[in-house]
């Protein structure tokens, strides 16, 4: 059964790989994978927290979930040491110097749908904006060759669910 996960999930890969090459959409996955780069949500938090009545809650809440996001994601990135593509796959040549060598889960989509989730809670009319931000950069993680489908999905799981584990705890 792993070995069918394995498969699918390279074949995966190669076909995003195959599609952002076709179309020259390596630059902007460049661009989009740096919109989930850390910086920017203190950026926004801090932000709703002084414009908006219910920024005290957000920030809370967003701030509670990388408190949990960030330890299970440097726990499991250690402990499963799934190699990335641009380093595992024999004849891949990669567009982009990742800045470890590990690649389950994704902690760029992870950091994505903690945001994206937070934002659900408190503004839910924009919530599909969030997530469909969330997803493009977790698809561009995968564009620049530097996250398998899989890392993207462990991602998203732990991103939603490390925001539910803190909403549960407020």
């Amino acid at each position: 059964m792993m070995n069918l996960i394995t498969k699918v999930d390279q074949y995966l890969f190669y076909s995003i790989i195959h599609f952002t090459r076709e179309q020259h959409l390596s630059p902007t996955a460049l661009k989009v994978s740096a919109t989930g780069d850390g910086h920017w949500y203190a950026y926004l938090s801090v932000a709703v927290l002084l414009l908006h009545s219910q920024g005290q809650s957000f920030f809370n809440l967003l701030l509670l979930g990388f408190l949990i996001e960030l330890p299970l994601y440097l726990m499991l990135k250690n402990a499963i040491r799934r190699q990335r593509p641009c380093y595992a796959l024999v004849g891949f040549n990669g567009h982009f110097e990742p800045s470890d060598k590990f690649s389950l889960p994704s902690g760029h989509t992870a950091g994505a749908f903690v945001l994206a989730s937070v934002i659900h809670v408190y503004f839910p009319v924009f919530a599909p904006l969030a997530y469909l931000w969330a997803t493009t950069v977790g698809l561009s993680r995968i564009a620049l060759g530097v996250h398998y489908p899989l890392d993207i999905l462990a991602g998203i799981l732990l991103g939603i669910g490390s925001v539910t584990l803190a909403e549960n705890i407020i």
